[in-house]
């Protein structure tokens, strides 16, 4: 799938309230949330059923279980070569497990990136210095879904 019709996709989600858990494009979304919602209409049916997961993730465990998932449904790539509309895989605070995503929509000088962030719904930001320190993978959606 094109990187533009996964941006296009994703900006339409701008302006979602943050809501953990969900995923519904203008009543509420998480970070993970959007990145369902915007396979949804780009490919269809989800891949997997999510289960419920608490806002520490897998922290106290240690489990990398978001990274996982991105593993079995996306095309992972190094973090150099991100292109827009790959999803990026941000980790908050170091030691902990990576559990933000976000949607690179610019890449290059003046990137930025469009994720759901807490008290401030579905957003695109610059791709900062410190937002580009905490990424720790790229995935890129599957050029079609079987």
């Amino acid at each position: 799938m094109s990187g533009a019709c996964i941006i296009a996709a994703a900006r339409g989600w701008i302006g979602t309230p943050y809501v953990h858990q969900a995923g519904i494009r203008g009543a509420g979304s998480d970070c993970l949330g959007l990145v369902r919602g915007v396979w949804r209409e780009v490919y269809g049916a989800e891949p997997e059923a999510i289960p419920a997961y608490s806002m520490d993730w897998s922290e106290p465990q240690g489990e990398e279980l978001l990274w996982a998932a991105a593993l079995r449904h996306l095309k992972p790539k190094s973090v150099g070569q991100a292109s827009t509309g790959d999803v990026l895989l941000f980790r908050m605070r170091d030691g902990a497990v990576a559990k933000h995503l976000g949607i690179l929509s610019s890449a290059g000088c003046g990137a930025r990136f469009i994720h759901a962030y807490s008290r401030r719904g579905v957003v695109e930001s610059p791709l900062s210095a410190p937002w580009q320190r905490r990424i720790v993978a790229c995935f890129e959606f599957p050029k079609e879904v079987i």
